[in-house]
């Protein structure tokens, strides 16, 4: 049997030592605070944000909520970003994605203060990281390191395939797992022989949006499997890109979906959270 890879367990252990951490800073006099905008009401969006402001309360950090409607314009936007910038009492700024049409994402990424991008999406985040500087890094791919980390899995030295070559993950994620000393190759939708690539993998990390598109035949035995994926299958239920039932029996750990990745880029929010207070708070 693999191991399963419990990302609530994981999260939960990162909110607690986060908790511990605030308590200690706000014995210093200094209050942590996420700015959460959301534009429109997008069902899945208002579900991360209440989550996120469910984390927030959790760990003690102040929710600055600005939900407005889907009517709001880009100068709009703008603005509340600039007055969440100049607030020193705000210490991380995140705008809910997707925006709507008429607000161009790019531009919005920009606006947000470097200091203050706990989302690790602006270019600033991403150059740093690119040259090993300190930063803040997507949540995703930061939560999946913390998983193997605390897991016991070793990176160092392994083949590790990613598969998906997003901004948001794919991308942030072959950086991290070199950071760590891993062998890093990056698939995408244009990669020959994709089965002969992931067979080599030690770490395969799974990232590409389609349902149960990996089964065993991708897998190397012994493998890691980690599944960013989450859809909902025909009955419904989630599912990940990995077929679960038949790939777990060849790995020696594997993330199921839900309760693999997904609860751990909201501990990884808050702890980027923390440590702009940490670093940059007055």
């Amino acid at each position: 049997m693999p191991q399963i890879i419990d990302g609530k367990r994981i999260s939960q252990e990162i909110k607690d030592e986060l908790r511990d951490k605030v308590a200690a800073l706000k014995e210093q006099g200094k209050e942590i605070a996420l700015a959460v905008i959301q534009v429109g009401e997008d069902p899945a969006s208002s579900v991360y944000v209440r989550n996120k402001k469910r984390a927030c309360e959790y760990i003690g950090i102040k929710s600055l909520s600005y939900e407005v409607p889907e009517s709001t314009t880009q100068e709009e936007l703008l603005a509340i970003i600039d007055e969440c910038n100049k607030n020193p009492e705000c210490n991380g700024i995140l705008v809910q994605l997707p925006v709507p049409k008429h607000i161009d994402e790019d531009t919005i990424i920009r606006a947000i203060d470097p200091k203050k991008d706990v989302d690790g999406f602006h270019p600033m985040s991403v150059g740093a990281l690119t040259i090993g500087e300190p930063g803040f890094v997507s949540c995703t791919p930061a939560g999946i390191i913390q998983l193997l980390k605390r897991s016991g899995i070793s990176i160092e030295g392994k083949e590790c395939v990613v598969v998906g070559r997003s901004n948001i993950v794919g991308k942030p994620m072959a950086l991290l797992l070199l950071r760590e000393n891993g062998t890093v190759t990056i698939c995408h939708s244009r990669t020959k022989d994709l089965r002969e690539v992931t067979k080599r993998a030690d770490i395969l990390i799974a990232a590409i949006g389609k349902p149960k598109f990996f089964d065993a035949s991708y897998v190397k035995e012994g493998a890691v499997v980690i599944d960013v994926g989450i859809h909902r299958n025909e009955n419904n239920k989630l599912c990940g890109d990995v077929d679960y039932d038949d790939v777990a029996p060849h790995c020696s750990a594997i993330t199921p979906v839900p309760g693999g990745v997904g609860p751990m880029t909201i501990a990884m929010l808050m702890n980027n959270c923390v440590e702009s207070a940490e670093m940059f708070g007055e």
